[in-house]
C-alpha cells in the first residue's frame, strides 16, 4: 500500500469502535489544499447512531471550514476493497461528486474509482 492517504486510514482504523459488528473501517479524506481529515466508524447500541469513517472524516473537515475535497481512502479487513455505503456516497457527493475514492483492503489491494460513478443520479439540490 504505497498510497500515504491508504496508509492514514489504515492508522485511523485502529481507533475504531466496532464491537457490534467487528466491522473496523478508517478512512482520510484529502481536501483539495492537501490537508488530511481522518476518521473511523464509530457503533452504538443504538445502531441507528452508528456513523461511518467517511461521515467522520468529512465531518471534521467541514467543521474546521473545509468543503472542497479530491480524495478519499477507506480500508476495511474484507476480502476485496470496500466503498463507502450509500448514505456516505450522498454525504459526500454534496461537497464533491467527482472525488476519487481509493478503495483498500488490510491485504494490501486496492483499486480507484470516481464518487459520481458509485452514486448516479444523486440527490441534489439545484442551487
Amino acid at each position: 500500500m504505497a498510497d500515504p492517504l491508504i496508509q492514514k486510514a489504515l492508522e485511523a482504523r485502529k481507533n475504531a469502535y466496532s464491537p457490534y459488528s467487528k466491522f473496523a473501517v478508517g478512512a482520510a479524506l484529502e481536501a483539495q489544499d492537501g490537508t488530511v481529515f481522518t476518521g473511523c466508524n464509530v457503533e452504538n447500541a443504538s445502531y441507528g447512531l452508528t456513523i461511518c469513517a467517511e461521515r467522520v472524516a468529512l465531518a471534521k473537515a467541514i467543521s474546521q471550514g473545509v468543503t472542497k475535497f479530491k480524495r478519499l481512502a477507506v480500508v476495511a479487513d474484507y476480502p476485496e476493497p470496500v466503498p463507502p455505503c450509500g448514505m456516505c456516497r450522498q454525504a459526500l457527493f454534496e461537497f464533491a461528486p467527482e472525488l476519487e475514492l481509493i478503495l483498500a483492503n488490510t491485504k494490501g489491494e486496492s483499486e480507484k474509482t470516481i464518487l459520481s460513478k458509485l452514486l448516479p443520479n444523486a440527490f441534489q439540490l439545484k442551487r
